[in-house]
């Protein structure tokens, strides 16, 4: 295809997030738009269309314009959500912020992005006004207030730190005018954090045009019949664009909690009939423990995209009556540039058909075709970590230590092309230096290894370098010690990853070599990383040794002590 088809293709359903809310809005504005589960709370699309409006033309009025960067530190996604499409109507910038975060890591942030506000809730100010000192460039705060009856209302709340100029929750969304502000495909519309692997997280700059791509795949098969399910984080792509933006982007219905519950996963699937979901690689076993019953296929959800793709998706699916399990290959960095479409069951035989909602089979096999997204069958779909294809708008290859093409079958660095301007990221914000090496050669380097098999599919084979993922979340050692490092009989932390217990995801084991004459034990570890780092990022094994291995470089050894741990655990 040809540039101009390609552009002509994605421009087909818009190219920007606020155009399509504000074209339903238009179109459908009864019909429900964001669904929040925890104080069940429906907002309809003209109703979602007019918050934002209200909250961006107050942020215009108190200063927030073109490019300037808004963080968004919450555990609330309704209150992300209205606030990341205020914050693009204002042609201000969405910087998220993990809710897990503090100190040291929430300082961090802060001070890479420099945000002129930031958006946080009563449970969340502690931890900001405690590293008030440590930043750089003290952003307005303001603080939402929940409504009385809402699960999160605090009749009381602390105090803004004074350094910080404060901004009410009532003037933020009072009835304002929205500002005349034109926002371009090529504009930054988020900055989202990634994990490294040498180094502290990098703010991913990503473009407008960057969530038209990844979420052209993922979109192919809806409509505004469907219902989106999300309880994954506003902080990440998946939460955020993939679900949330995906659902304006189509004119559905996007149903959302604060986070996955096994034991609530069906009943809020049957609440408001959802039929799509992502689910990520430790859901899947939490919901399979679960004793099989005669109703586990007696459900809405027909089409679920699972990441990384299980080597059991065909036994999942037929247990639980998916139609479609969709799988590819999802970056902060690149988007989606490699996408698969697999039929796990024939049309009546998943989902029962007093259930199914959205478009048939033959619909949704056609329109996968059109894209050029492969096809297949359960049983088809029997390689690992498969990946399928290329999007329409990427060149995907698998390249050598020298980013020469690997010969089918061969391991190497998965890397993509895009064929069109402002498809991925712009930059690492502030990281000149890493921007430029990932996009050595001209190719954008994922960090992934892959491998591309004889028949064209692709299929992921592991990370590159020291990154780590635990529930769903990516980090990277160097966050693991730098935290550790901090522990003053600590002299020096190695932390890297193991196989995990479940699913296809890691455990931390981190040795430590204690300062000199300094007592220090595995428990007192644990308590440390109990007090100083998110629950995800808490290593699982503490080993306390009296040296670890280098190189005559001084670089540490760790394939060395994975495989100490490996045989002393027994994995």
């Amino acid at each position: 295809m040809t540039e101009a088809e390609l552009t002509q293709r994605l421009r087909a359903e818009g190219e920007l997030a606020v155009e399509r809310l504000d074209h339903w809005a238009a179109q459908a504005g009864e019909r429900v738009f964001f669904y929040y589960g925890e104080d069940d709370v429906a907002l309809t699309y003209a109703d979602f269309a007019a918050r934002t409006d209200h909250i961006a033309g107050n942020l215009a009025a108190h200063g927030i314009g073109q490019g300037d960067r808004v963080s968004v530190f919450t555990f609330n996604p309704m209150v992300s959500a209205l606030a990341m499409f205020a914050i693009w109507k204002a042609g201000a910038v969405y910087c998220p912020i993990n809710f897990s975060y503090q100190g040291r890591l929430l300082s961090y942030q802060l001070n890479d992005t420099g945000p002129n506000l930031v958006i946080t809730d009563p449970a969340l100010l502690g931890a900001l006004n405690a590293v008030a000192g440590d930043l750089q460039r003290l952003p307005a705060v303001c603080v939402y207030q929940a409504p009385e009856g809402a699960h999160d209302h605090t009749p009381r709340c602390d105090p803004v730190d004074p350094r910080f100029a404060a901004l009410g929750w009532a003037a933020l969304t009072a009835p304002a005018r929205r500002p005349a502000v034109t926002v371009a495909y090529h504009d930054p519309a988020n900055v989202i954090y990634t994990s490294g692997t040498t180094g502290p997280a990098k703010g991913v700059v990503q473009p407008h045009r960057w969530m038209a791509q990844y979420t052209y795949n993922l979109r192919l098969a809806l409509t505004g019949d469907d219902v989106i399910y999300n309880d994954l984080p506003m902080y990440h792509v998946g939460g955020a664009i993939a679900n949330v933006v995906r659902a304006a982007w189509v004119g559905c219905e996007v149903a959302v909690w604060n986070r996955f519950s096994p034991s609530a996963f069906w009943e809020r699937i049957a609440r408001r009939g959802a039929t799509r979901a992502i689910l990520l690689d430790v859901m899947i076993p939490w919901l399979t423990k679960a004793p099989e019953t005669p109703e586990d296929r007696h459900n809405t959800l027909n089409k679920v995209h699972m990441q990384p793709l299980p080597e059991h998706h065909a036994a999942v699916a037929k247990r639980f009556g998916f139609d479609f399990v969709t799988a590819g290959f999802g970056q902060t960095e690149s988007g989606a540039p490699l996408a698969i479409v697999i039929e796990q069951t024939r049309q009546g035989e998943g989902t029962p058909p007093e259930l199914y909602r959205g478009r048939s089979h033959a619909e949704i096999i056609a329109l996968a075709q059109n894209s050029g997204t492969p096809v297949v069958s359960g049983e088809q779909a029997s390689v690992k970590r498969l990946m399928g294809q290329p999007s329409p708008f990427f060149e995907v290859a698998v390249l050598d230590e020298h980013d020469s093409r690997c010969a089918a079958g061969q391991p190497g660095h998965l890397a993509v092309r895009p064929k069109l301007p402002a498809l991925i990221m712009q930059e690492y914000l502030g990281k000149p230096e890493a921007t430029v090496k990932a996009w050595k050669n001209l190719w954008f380097h994922t960090g992934d290894a892959a491998v591309q098999h004889q028949d064209g599919q692709f299929a992921f084979i592991d990370r590159l370098g020291d990154r780590i993922r635990v529930r769903g979340e990516n980090l990277s050692s160097f966050q693991v010690e730098d935290l550790l490092h901090q522990h003053p009989s600590v002299a020096l932390a190695a932390a890297f990853a193991i196989p995990g217990e479940e699913g296809d995801e890691d455990d931390i084991v981190v040795c430590v070599t204690a300062e000199e004459g300094a007592s220090l034990s595995e428990q007192a570890l644990h308590d440390y990383a109990a007090q100083t780092m998110p629950k995800y990022m808490r290593p699982r094994h503490f080993r306390i040794v009296d040296d670890i291995p280098r190189t005559p470089t001084n670089k540490i050894e760790k394939y060395k002590l994975r495989a100490a741990i490996v045989a002393e655990l027994g994995k």
